[in-house]
């Protein structure tokens, strides 16, 4: 295996690590209109991700600039083809960060509803259009022999991209939904656990028609393997739901989600980004990549730096591990 490909691997795992964390936080940022009936629950379900999602987005910058150093060609077709949508989601990240922070510097009802509105679309609109993106990235887009993008935004608003869209959505809302049961305590974690079971088998739906729409089109072995260990997880995180076991309910969600994005990369190399033109004006990992020295100065950096953040940002999981519930929410000081 060439260093390229390594690089792949790494970008891959990148993405599947922020999908993983950023989807439960981008679920309770949609949970704060489903599922909270109040102020008290809507603080309830900011709180139990307000120690961690700046941290899940990490993971995000990381496999952008993974991206723009390991493979240059395909980070400028990328975000120039898609700058419509990354730029919504760019948008959509700072508001809702801003609105984390600034929710509860006032006291009065309209300025915390309308930042409590930010956050709900905020979530919602990154939780679709990741999906949309990636639907295309693996469907192929209109690339020239300058392996320039030539199409437009109406191009990436097709049938195909925008199921993935709906599948992110739904997926990432219900591992929200199991995460929230696994953090709180009292009325809320069983309303929790009861939207979970609808929203699941809505995505359940949605995904087995998405998956199996990917493994017909471009699929072989090993993205077989991988959706069906995402069907079977997926099974598996409804029923453990039902049985109230929070715990193994999230780890089920999470390798759903890990075995669906793994299953999209698989589909995709050696290329990473196809041309819906001409099959020879494909981005692959050879003729999109940086130069072997670049690749091996980037190895070593990622090799010491990768593990401490790990370690860093599961320390931070571990010191923020307990339930929360309206009982331990006090009146805001201002």
């Amino acid at each position: 295996m060439q260093l390229h490909d390594v690089w792949f691997v790494l970008i891959a795992v990148l993405w599947i690590g922020y999908f993983f964390l950023e989807g439960f936080d981008f679920g309770v940022g949609v949970l704060t209109k489903l599922l909270a009936r109040n102020r008290p629950e809507k603080r309830v379900l900011i709180n139990t991700i307000g120690p961690v999602w700046d941290g899940n987005e990490v993971w995000l910058l990381s496999a952008g600039g993974a991206t723009f150093a390991a493979f240059p060609e395909w980070y400028a077709t990328l975000f120039s083809g898609f700058y419509l949508p990354l730029l919504l989601i760019l948008v959509s990240l700072i508001v809702r960060g801003v609105a984390f922070e600034y929710r509860a510097k006032r006291p009065e009802e309209k300025w915390q509803r309308n930042w409590e509105n930010a956050i709900f679309w905020c979530s919602l609109l990154p939780a679709f259009l990741w999906g949309v993106a990636f639907g295309n990235i693996v469907r192929g887009v209109k690339i020239d022999q300058d392996f320039e993008y030539v199409g437009n935004v109406w191009d990436l608003l097709n049938v195909y991209a925008l199921l993935g869209g709906l599948v992110t959505l739904t997926l990432f809302t219900f591992h929200g939904a199991v995460f929230v049961a696994l953090k709180t305590v009292g009325d809320i974690r069983v309303r929790a656990r009861r939207l979970a079971t609808r929203v699941g088998l809505l995505t359940a739906v949605l995904a087995l028609g998405f998956l199996l729409w990917t493994q017909l089109d471009k699929g072989d072995t090993a993205s077989l393997v991988a959706m069906v260990v995402a069907v079977a997880a997926l099974v598996a995180a409804l029923g453990t739901n039902l049985a109230g076991r929070e715990g193994w309910s999230f780890a089920f969600s999470g390798v759903t989600i890990i075995a669906a994005v793994s299953m999209l990369f698989l589909t995709l190399f050696p290329n990473v980004m196809p041309s819906s033109l001409d099959p020879a004006w494909n981005l692959t990992v050879t003729n999109a990549s940086s130069t072997p020295y670049t690749l091996k100065i980037m190895t070593w950096c990622a090799g010491i730096a990768t593990p401490l953040v790990l370690l860093y940002q599961s320390w931070t999981y571990w010191v923020f591990r307990k339930r929360i519930g309206t009982q331990h929410i006090s009146d805001p000081v201002h």
